[in-house]
């Protein structure tokens, strides 16, 4: 196999147009923007996936999406001065501040 070939079937058309709605729901603009949080390589942010990794590119968006988390790779520009704030605090010290104004805090 030479350099920078996929290693598989080409994913589908349905399956690249679902990762790239997936991805501008997370924040993103397109394939490159999103490059470096979702560690595409550079085939993979010029927008050629094998249909494996289009899936897996899938799943791990949507069980983001399911579980609650916050977008995956969200790129700071992206976020709120709070958001970037509370991303820098220890958790122990965000703990210690709930458990001040009477929240219950427990380890996920």
């Amino acid at each position: 196999m030479a350099f920078g070939q996929q290693s598989g079937p080409p994913a589908s058309a349905s399956q690249v147009r679902e990762l790239l709605a997936l991805l501008k729901g997370a924040g993103h603009t397109d394939f490159r923007e999103a490059r470096g949080p979702m560690g595409f390589t550079q085939r993979q942010a010029a927008g050629k996936f094998t249909r494996d990794e289009a899936a897996g590119f899938i799943d791990r968006l949507q069980d983001a999406e399911f579980d609650g988390e916050a977008a995956l790779g969200l790129p700071a520009s992206k976020r709120s001065g709070t958001e970037q704030l509370i991303l820098r605090i220890p958790d122990e010290q965000l703990v210690t501040e709930l458990q001040r104004r009477g929240w219950t805090v427990t380890r996920p």
